[in-house]
């Protein structure tokens, strides 16, 4: 992939950087070379991006040309929204306040160049602000209230706004990051393809385990992709890919979204994609399409703070409550008794205007059928915990849990009802990577949940297709890269 910076004029950026051609704006816009280049990324650093400028449409014909611009047209005009910039700096109020603290003023402007500041002190929030908006220039306003830092306005500027003592260190902070970024390219120039695995190695409670991670690693390079370990702190470098693959736990105010729209949006291939994030993350929309489209699933309520006494009449005691965005057990609660139920009702309204209730099934185990690509790939029987009536049995502690056993079989072993009915619920929500878990009740059958972003762990899921299960996966997302590369829908 051919390397661009585009400015108004190329004296201004006097670069010598391997790999990278800086080219004028206007020659960018008008040769026919550049227009025919099918692969390329391109660093606009014009002297304004106001509407109708060389600078906006440089952005604007990148992403015609099927370019990877930074900016993007959209980032420019998403800036404009304090809403959206306050929303995506939630999770940076601590680098902040640390950040800030010294100064004595109530108000401070911090000048951006390719995620560094030319005070080293505020390179840290510096490359954060650059890896969540993606501009290569920007400046971002912050004023003290009630004795905290907050975030006026971010927006990115122009090679026009640095202001003069700050050109040269523009220049070499420039120069650095793609001296950086070529040696980086270098490593992995072999296979065809770059997939970023996304995963948080804190997490207790991964997507995968380390054994899982290294398979799925291995599966590609059989493949010829590069498969490349990356957390939350490698934001800024989605673009280097083809492909992402999540394997953190999923929530829509979570940095794991943040990555799949921005991946989605640099047309990578994305799973889980943010569309499945968003519609399996909310079990009141679970059971609302559930419902709709007549598949079975537990008596279920939608509960608000005027329809509580209906709880008891239409599911009895016991029931279970669950928190709309819950995952992993938690946020799932089983209550016995009206004052237990009125007070963990009441818990969880305070949290969302709606929650869900559900009647009580008491099952030995939940089937779990993975669905990739509209297709079932794995079954397993996940045992509760011991003594405890859910799979995982939580402990005070974050890391303090008990998880009960988990047995895979062949699709073939399970019952057919089981496959057709965890494929009729998956295909309710797309053509990404799915685990559907289904409640058996003598020969009933129940869906009890569409979960994007289902557990993959060496020697449990794998315990039938072993390496095979890997490269299944692994073999979608080739499939998947080849037919974007080639312009068909994957």
């Amino acid at each position: 992939m051919s390397i661009l910076i585009v400015v108004n004029n190329p004296r201004d950026w006097p670069l010598d950087i391997p790999g990278v051609a800086v080219v004028p704006a206007r020659a960018y816009l008008t040769d026919p070379a550049y227009g025919g280049e099918r692969f390329a990324r391109v660093f606009n650093l014009c002297k304004t991006y106001r509407y109708q400028s060389l600078g906006y449409y440089v952005s604007l014909l990148a992403e015609a040309r099927g370019h990877k611009p930074l900016p993007r047209a959209s980032t420019i005009e998403d800036l404009q929204s304090q809403h959206l910039v306050r929303h995506l700096a939630e999770g940076l109020d601590e680098l902040i306040q640390k950040s800030l603290a010294p100064i004595r003023s109530d108000t401070f402007e911090l000048s951006i160049y390719f995620g560094r500041n030319v005070a080293s002190r505020y390179d840290s929030l510096s490359r954060q602000l650059f890896n969540l908006l993606q501009a290569p220039l920007l400046r971002a306003g912050f004023e003290r209230r009630d004795n905290r830092w907050r975030i006026r306005s971010v927006r990115p500027i122009a090679a026009s706004d640095i202001p003069p003592p700050h050109q040269e260190f523009a220049i070499q902070a420039t120069t650095e990051y793609f001296m950086g970024r070529r040696t980086r390219v270098r490593k992995r120039a072999a296979p065809r393809y770059n997939l970023a695995i996304l995963h948080d190695p804190d997490n207790p409670e991964p997507a995968s385990n380390a054994r899982a991670l290294l398979k799925f690693e291995k599966a590609a390079l059989a493949l010829g992709m590069r498969a490349e370990f990356i957390t939350r702190a490698d934001f800024g470098r989605l673009a280097e890919f083809d492909a992402l693959f999540i394997r953190d736990t999923t929530f829509v105010n979570h940095y794991t979204y943040r990555f799949s729209r921005r991946a989605a949006a640099e047309g990578l291939v994305v799973i889980d994609d943010p569309d499945s994030i968003l519609k399996c993350n909310n079990k009141v929309y679970l059971a609302e399409i559930l419902a709709r489209h007549r598949i079975p699933a537990p008596r279920t309520l939608l509960v608000d703070r005027d329809n509580v006494g209906q709880i008891i009449p239409a599911l009895s005691l016991p029931c279970v409550l669950k928190q709309p965005d819950s995952s992993f057990s938690l946020g799932v609660v089983k209550v016995e008794s009206e004052q237990e139920l009125h007070a963990r009702v009441n818990a969880l309204l305070e949290k969302s205007e709606l929650i869900i209730a559900q009647e009580y099934l008491p099952t030995e185990f939940d089937w779990r059928v993975g669905i990739l690509d509209r297709r079932p790939l794995f079954v397993a029987k996940y045992f509760m915990a011991p003594g405890h009536w859910q799979i995982i049995k939580h402990g005070e502690q974050k890391r303090d849990f008990v998880e009960g056993p988990t047995q895979a079989l062949c699709v073939g072993e399970a019952p057919d009802r089981v496959v057709r009915l965890a494929l009729k619920a998956a295909n309710l929500i797309g053509d990404g990577f799915y685990g559907v878990d289904i409640k058996q009740a003598g020969k009933r059958f129940y869906v009890i949940e569409i979960n994007d972003n289902p557990n993959v762990d060496a020697g449990n899921e794998d315990g039938v297709l072993k390496d095979a299960l890997y490269r299944e996966v692994m073999g979608v997302f080739l499939k998947r890269i080849e037919a974007r590369k080639q312009g068909a829908s994957p």
